[in-house]
């Protein structure tokens, strides 16, 4: 098993620096419209690279059916250290990243921005929301994957891959701090701790409740980061939004 997880990483770590290269290299030779926001953001590109790397790898192997046995024994250990106390705990957590939360929230955050005239950071927030619940679904929909059944938990009529809750708190998390980094620059590192904190609670919460595997909120997680960023990066580089 660490072989296989060390050869995957070995992979995935050539892949992305392949990527990067051809990027680069590609932008440098053809100047097209981003090449300005990659030069600026090469950080963020590789940061992107990683997410997206990781997710498609994750996203290819459940598309086999396969479940591993880090799965397995990742979801198992955690239920083994897990107490009464901190499962009462994660199901206040995972509430914030429900439907019934996110939604009512997004749309007072929408609402607030676009009367205090932010209507550039109104619409990221909107679509970026829009956009991760779609994708989400699509995605369920297609994977089909089966949720864990190691031991009795509640039950849930859709499928395990990808999170749901761990997306949309992802996607909103990280939206926000595109947002108040826009807005107010000296508070993008508390917004980008804050946001990585609600991401880790959230995901946590699936795996203590054993309604998800391990593969489920990472891939989540790595793609709801990355749509909000996408987005953003395509408004600066198509030139509606000035670069910070």
């Amino acid at each position: 098993m660490l072989i296989n997880t060390l050869t995957d990483l070995s992979v995935m770590l050539l892949s992305i620096t392949l990527l990067y290269l051809s990027m680069l290299a590609y932008a440098r030779r053809r100047q097209p419209s981003w090449h300005g926001v990659l030069q600026q953001r090469r950080a963020l590109t590789l940061l992107l690279l990683t997410l997206s790397v990781i997710a498609i790898k994750i996203s290819k192997e459940v598309l086999g059916g396969h479940t591993s046995e880090l799965d397995i024994a990742l979801l198992q250990g955690i239920h083994r250290h897990s107490s009464a106390a901190a499962e009462r705990f994660f199901q206040w957590v995972t509430l914030t990243g429900s439907s019934r939360f996110l939604t009512p929230l997004g749309a007072l955050l929408t609402a607030a921005l676009l009367l205090s005239r932010h209507h550039r950071e109104a619409l990221l927030l909107s679509v970026s929301m829009i956009s991760g619940a779609l994708l989400v679904t699509g995605i369920k929909l297609a994977v089909a994957r089966e949720r864990p059944a190691l031991w009795a938990t509640d039950w849930h009529w859709s499928y395990s891959f990808p999170s749901g809750h761990t997306m949309g708190a992802a996607v909103c998390a990280t939206a926000l701090a595109l947002c108040v980094a826009q807005l107010w620059p000296a508070m993008r590192r508390p917004a980008m701790f804050l946001a990585g904190v609600w991401i880790i609670l959230v995901a946590s919460s699936r795996l203590v409740l054993g309604v998800h595997w391990p593969t489920d909120v990472l891939a989540a997680a790595c793609l709801g980061i990355v749509l909000p960023i996408l987005l953003r990066l395509g408004v600066v580089a198509g030139g509606l939004l000035p670069p910070r």
